[in-house]
């Protein structure tokens, strides 16, 4: 059995307020499923964030929990360097290498540094029909991007900010990162948002770990575009105040994404 993204309906209940009910059905689903289950053999969980303190996994037991931090199964998770040489190979387009690096690599996960498997089929796709065509965001489309929407909005000490520039500017910043929070928790300060954007994509880690203590950065120009789209829209709806906002939508239109070089 595949339960892919087990964590969305808990994301949506949190945003619609029926929190406390969508738990007690997950547990219930899960306990029913998984351990009360006479014809399952095995199972497998997805999702961006382990929910372990809303109990609802008290009613299993054997579960074996990866997370993206760790080196079992990391080469798994995405395409590496050599399998995109070989699908660019493939189908005629090897001379895309180097901007496909550029949009699409950067993700650490365990040991293993890989490619977003969607954006690269997707623009295999496209250069197939269109040998010129240009990289594009394609996460972009799928996501709401709500996590870096409300990140950006309540990022309100100028530290944070300096921060958020670090990370635009393609440098790197030391968080303490936190697997096993709940949508409540995540939201009560901004300092487990870096956590929230850890986990769901929006950066990764650079380097090895020391505890809970990462070093990280924006992964590719992709993911880097969808925070400028994000911090653009923001001082359209709330216009600059003060001289960092100033200086940083002069920062934003002033860089050329393609001159962006990854750490």
């Amino acid at each position: 059995m595949l339960i892919d993204e087990y964590d969305v309906p808990l994301a949506g209940a949190y945003a619609n307020g029926y929190y406390d009910r969508m738990v007690s059905f997950i547990r219930n689903l899960l306990g029913e499923a998984l351990k009360t289950n006479s014809s399952l053999k095995l199972a497998v969980l997805t999702g961006c964030l382990r929910i372990s303190k809303e109990s609802i996994f008290t009613g299993l037991n054997n579960l074996k929990v990866l997370t993206i931090a760790d080196e079992r199964f990391d080469e798994y998770f995405g395409f590496t360097d050599q399998e995109v040489k070989e699908l660019l190979e493939y189908y005629g387009v090897i001379d895309h290498y180097e901007s496909v690096k550029r949009w699409y690599d950067g993700y650490r996960f365990g040991n293993a540094e890989v490619y977003c498997p969607w954006d690269v089929l997707n623009y295999c796709d496209m250069i197939g029909n269109n040998p010129q065509a240009q990289p594009e965001n394609y996460w972009i489309n799928t996501s709401s991007n709500d996590a870096v929407k409300r990140f950006i909005q309540e990022s309100a000490n100028a530290a944070t900010k300096r921060e958020i520039e670090r990370l635009v500017a393609g440098e790197t910043i030391i968080k303490e990162i936190h697997q096993e929070l709940t949508y409540a928790e995540i939201y009560r300060t901004v300092d487990h948002m870096w956590s929230l954007l850890f986990t769901t994509g929006y950066l990764t880690q650079r380097g090895k770990a020391e505890g809970r203590w990462m070093k990280l950065a924006i992964p590719n120009l992709e993911i880097r575009d969808i925070f400028v789209t994000q911090i653009m829209e923001y001082f359209t709806e709330f216009p600059p105040i003060g001289k960092w906002a100033k200086d940083m939508r002069i920062f934003l239109w002033n860089r050329i994404p393609e001159t962006w070089v990854l750490l």
